[in-house]
This record gives C-alpha cells, sequence and structure tokens, in this order.
C-alpha cells in the first residue's frame, strides 16, 4: 500500500449508500465532535491538525462504516464496522497514542480484496469529497478538459479513444470512438449527449457508486464527449432509486456550472455545453438506448426499431450519443494519461479494467475494478475469496438477469468481451452473481427469467409471450409437473425470441435458460424424469432429513429455524417435523456439515 500523500492527519468515512445505512453521517459526526472537545483540528495539539472528509464507496460494502485513517508519511489504515461508541477509542490510541487500534482495524482479508484490483475508475472514490470540487480539482479533476480544449481538435479526441480502445461499459461492448465517428459524421447543427445511469440488474451498483462517489469525472467524461461529437446538450439518465446518486450530482452539476465548467463558454473557449437531469421511473427496459431515449422525451419507455440508430435519430429525432456512466468516467484518464498507457492494461481485444459488482455465495462481497483478462477463478477466489461455509463453487451468472451461468469448469475462463460472449454469457454492465452447491440452476434460470419477463414491455410478441412461455414451463419443471420435450422446447423458444425480439432486452433473456441447459442439463433431467431436486432448493420436489452419519450434533440447524420445525439436545442428532417444516432452507443453508438431506 502506497504511503499517505497529505498534509494534515485526515479521517475518511465512507459516505456511500451502504455507510449512510450503516451510519456513517453519525460516525462522521462523532469523530468531528471529538476532535472539536480534545482541540485536535488545532495544530498545536499533536503536531498535525485533524480533519474529517466524507468519501465515496470504497468497495467492500459488508465492511461498513468503513474508515481511513490518513496520518503523512505513513501508510493509511482501515477500520471496519466503525460505530459512534468505538470513534473516541480509534482517536485516543491512534491519532494521539500513535498505536493502531486492533480490535477494529482491518485484517489481512480486507487488503487482499484489493491485491489483484486495479483502481482506475475508481481510484478517487474513497479519496475525493464528493460534494467538493476544490477537492476533485486538487486531486487532478478537470485538467482533461483543459487539456483538450487548449490542445486537441474534436477529430483528435475521437482518434485517442479510438487508439485507447475502449470499448462501451454498458452491456455491449461496441467501440467508444466508433460509436462518436458515427454521431459526429451525422449532418445536424443539434446533437444530443446521453449519459446511461440506468443500471437496472438485480445487485448492481456500479454506475451508482461512481456517481456518488465521484460525480465530477463524470461530467468531466461528458464535456470531453461532447466536445469530440459536436453537441451542446447533455442528459444524465438516472434511476430514481439512487436518491443520494441524485442529490450530489444535481450538487455537482450547480458548482461546476458556477465555476464556468458547464454553461457558455467553458473555461474561456468557444465550447458551450449544458447538462439537464432525467430522474427514471425504474423501468429495467429503459436501460436499453431506444427506450431510454423515449422515456426522456416524455413517452413510455418502450424500444424502437433499429435502423436509424440513435447517433442518426435519436431524441428528438437528432444525432444522439448514448455513453454508460463507466465508459464517461474512463475519458478523463485515457486523456491525462494517454491510449498508449490505456491500451497496455487489458487483452488484444478488451482494453482497460471492468467494474463489477461481486455478490452472491462469496465471501467478500462489493464493488471490484479488475483488469480485463482476470480469470473468473481470481475474480472468485482471489479477489472475492472463495466460497463462505466450506460449500463447493456451483456457478457464476454474468450480465446480469440477461447474463449466462457458468460452471467451475470454465473458471478459469479469462473475463473479456469475446471470451464470456463464447461461453455463454457476456460483460454486460457488470454484475457477477457466485451460486454454490445449494443453489439450483433450474430455480436460478426461473429467478432471472421472471425478472426479465416481468420487465418486458410488451412491444413485440416474441419477448412478450414467449418469455411467459417459457417461464411456465420453467415453473411446471421446478413445482413437478415437468414433462419429456420440456429441455428441448425450451431451447427452441429460447433460440426464437433471441432471434426475432425487437431489443436487446428480449434478445438476451433466454441467457440463464439457455446457460443452465448447456452446462446443467442433468438437473434439468433430475427433476422432470426423478422428480427431485439435486440442490434440495425446490420446495414441491424436497423433504428435510438430518443424515445420521454426518450430523455433528452440534445445533446450529435448530438455532436457525424460524419456526421451531427442528428438535435437537445437547449431544443428539437433530430432527426435523415435516408438518412444521416450511423448506425455507436456512438448516441446508447454515449447516456446516451438509448433514440434511
Amino acid at each position: 500500500m502506497e504511503t499517505t500523500k497529505v498534509e494534515n492527519i485526515e479521517v475518511h468515512v465512507c459516505v456511500g449508500t451502504a455507510g449512510v445505512a450503516s451510519g456513517a453521517f453519525e460516525v462522521l459526526d462523532a469523530f468531528n465532535e471529538e476532535f472539536e472537545k480534545r482541540g485536535l483540528k488545532d495544530a498545536k495539539a499533536i503536531g498535525k491538525p485533524c480533519k474529517t472528509k466524507g468519501t465515496g464507496c470504497r468497495g467492500l460494502c459488508a465492511r461498513d462504516v468503513l474508515v481511513d485513517v490518513l496520518i503523512p508519511g505513513e501508510q493509511p489504515v482501515t477500520y471496519e464496522h466503525v460505530t459512534t461508541d468505538i470513534v473516541p477509542e480509534i482517536i485516543e490510541k491512534h491519532l494521539v497514542g500513535g498505536e493502531i487500534f486492533s480490535k477494529s482495524a482491518a485484517k489481512k482479508d480486507y487488503y487482499d480484496f484489493y491485491k489483484l484490483q486495479q483502481r482506475n475508475v475508481l481510484h478517487l472514490c474513497g479519496k475525493v469529497d464528493p460534494e467538493d470540487i476544490d477537492d476533485y480539482i486538487r486531486l487532478g479533476g478537470y485538467s482533461a478538459i483543459k487539456k483538450i480544449l487548449s490542445e486537441m481538435k474534436p477529430e483528435e479526441v475521437i482518434e485517442e479513444v479510438k487508439k485507447s480502445g475502449l470499448r462501451g461499459r454498458g452491456g455491449a461492448g461496441f467501440p467508444t470512438g466508433v460509436k462518436w465517428t458515427f454521431c459526429r459524421n451525422t449532418p445536424g447543427d443539434v446533437k444530443y449527449l446521453i449519459c446511461n445511469s440506468d443500471e437496472g440488474d438485480p445487485g448492481a451498483f456500479m454506475d451508482r457508486s461512481i456517481i456518488e462517489g465521484n460525480p465530477h469525472c463524470v461530467l468531466e467524461g461528458m464535456l470531453i464527449a461532447a466536445y469530440a461529437i459536436g453537441c451542446t446538450d447533455g442528459y444524465i439518465y438516472c434511476r430514481a432509486e439512487y436518491p443520494l446518486a441524485i442529490k450530489r450530482v444535481k450538487l455537482a452539476m450547480k458548482i461546476a456550472e458556477e465555476r464556468g465548467y458547464l454553461g457558455e463558454k467553458i473555461l474561456g473557449y468557444d465550447f458551450n455545453f449544458r447538462i439537464h437531469l432525467k430522474e427514471g421511473a425504474g423501468a429495467f427496459v429503459c436501460g436499453e438506448e431506444t427506450a431510454l431515449i423515449a422515456s426522456i422525451e416524455g413517452e413510455r419507455g418502450m424500444p424502437r426499431s433499429r435502423p436509424p440508430f440513435p447517433a442518426v435519430k435519436g431524441l428528438w429525432g437528432k444525432p444522439t450519443n448514448v455513453n454508460n456512466v463507466e465508459t464517461l468516467a474512463n475519458l478523463p484518464l485515457i486523456i491525462n494519461r494517454g491510449s498508449d498507457w490505456y491500451s497496455s492494461i487489458g487483452t488484444e481485444k478488451s482494453k482497460g479494467t471492468k467494474i463489477f459488482a461481486l455478490a452472491g455465495k462469496v465471501k467478500s462481497t462489493g464493488l471490484v475494478e479488475v483488469p480485463m483478462g482476470i480469470t473468473l477463478r481470481q475474480l472468485i477466489f482471489d479477489v472475492g475469496g472463495g466460497i463462505p461455509n466450506r460449500r463447493k463453487f456451483k456457478a457464476v451468472q454474468l450480465g446480469g438477469p440477461s447474463g449466462g451461468c457458468l460452471p467451475e469448469s470454465l473458471l478459469d475462463t479469462p473475463v473479456d468481451y469475446d471470451s464470456l460472449i463464447a461461453a455463454g454469457a457476456m460483460m454486460g454492465s457488470g454484475g457477477a452473481v457466485v451460486m454454490d452447491d445449494t443453489n439450483c440452476m433450474v430455480n436460478i434460470a426461473k429467478f432471472f427469467l421472471t425478472f426479465t419477463q416481468r420487465e418486458s414491455c410488451g412491444k413485440c410478441i416474441p419477448c412478450r409471450v414467449g418469455t411467459r412461455t417459457m417461464l411456465d414451463i420453467l415453473e411446471n419443471i421446478t413445482s413437478g409437473k415437468g414433462k419429456d420435450g420440456d429441455i428441448e422446447l425450451l431451447e427452441s423458444l429460447a433460440n426464437e425470441i433471441k432471434t426475432s425480439s425487437l431489443c436487446g432486452l428480449g434478445q438476451t433473456a433466454p441467457n440463464p435458460v439457455l446457460t443452465t441447459v448447456r452446462y446443467f442439463r442433468s438437473e434439468y433431467e433430475a427433476h422432470i424424469y426423478n422428480k427431485k431436486c439435486p440442490a434440495r432448493e425446490c420446495p414441491d420436489l424436497v423433504d428435510f432429513i438430518v443424515a445420521d452419519d454426518r450430523c455433528k450434533k452440534c445445533g446450529i440447524c435448530f438455532k436457525v429455524c424460524p419456526v421451531s420445525a427442528i428438535t435437537w439436545e445437547k449431544g443428539k442428532v437433530a430432527y426435523i417435523d415435516k408438518n412444521k417444516c416450511v423448506k425455507c432452507r436456512e438448516c441446508i443453508v447454515n449447516c456446516p456439515f451438509n448433514a440434511i438431506d
């Protein structure tokens, strides 16, 4: 870990969504009150004045409230699960006494979480105050837009982005510079730029964390894109379920305009650009760019046929470029550090880093940024810490609800656009849900298809009717009503829906079904022909019994049963009353000895 480059003693408190939910503002207030009470804001007290700063998400959200103590010339120290009552102890022991308060200090696994990460887009999250433009400028912010306005022509900016190899981080992975070229070369005096921050994937929070933790880098990215394309108006489309992100980006827009970074004659140059904020109502389909455009126009969020593509005819019929938050946040890095630096990271066809929301059955869940080309094994076991409770890895679902589920045999697959597509998954916006041997893959396919079917706008028949028909078949299979031919029918429907649906939602919705059939066909067959769920997850196909030979008589299952269906005495094998059991699976999930059959 690098030596801290600060002039004073600083205490950084995570005030992202997870931090706030865990009491971050109260912890921040507690530090300020203690500093005031002890006179630590004065340099005379302990040699250097102590200051606090609220910062964005560091990634390991399950450990919030996270607090960093930064002392000049020393390595930063992170404290986790910080509450107001231990703030005085951290101050007394560490800041005054010079010793780390080991009781709450982060342990080795915290730092292991970051070993293989390469935090480029997220490098200021956890360091910069998201509500202070001067802090962003002090750390190098807005230097990229100054550089291109003073030194580069729009065409040169586009070529630099092309040379970097940056591909869209919203899911499709289309080359960003090429997309810009289409829009710039389309005739028209009025053009628009849209930042897509709809981010509707279950469990995904990459875009939200970037905007919450460093909103000015997104604004600067939009400025760079707008200058390159030749547009004067832009929109940030952010779902209303992100109140903290909306609050901070609104504040950032207001201050940036007051300081001359937005509006007319930006920084004194002949460049005008204004940004408007549109709050989405939470429709997953509005992540698709034409549906998003319809929503901004005040219409129902439904996709439109392409061509014409938005770069030719988009918002209000004008040439429009739509970029994802993470894509835009990469741009200041490319301009400041150069395309050669950027293209040196990653693989031949997938450059740079990618942010993932690592979730599910993995020890260290949270937000990670890794170089393209890292393997799934490294992502899950080295960065994520592996599978908890001594369970066995079973699959990882990549690319959100429209992604694919990849088995253990593909753990050495590189994380890049082409390799994941070849395996049947996709990069998507960056969701990664890890599953262990207690997960039923048929049920997982049903879960994700339920989501996409519910979120279908219904405009085209293949998506509206086809996904409903597939879901009906899956519901029959998981309830013991599956029949011979169901698997083949699912595959046939899935392929038809993929090829005939209007937009990306329908075209990718069958992916979880196709990959689970491809890699876990035996589970489908067990459900259909044996009327059993091998993972013991589908309630209609299982009864729970304690295996006498594996039960360690520990009583864990007795303690976690929410309906008192388990009888246990110390030193005796547990017993499950089938009449009381509601098949919630808490006993299976929590038994470390796999003793529940």
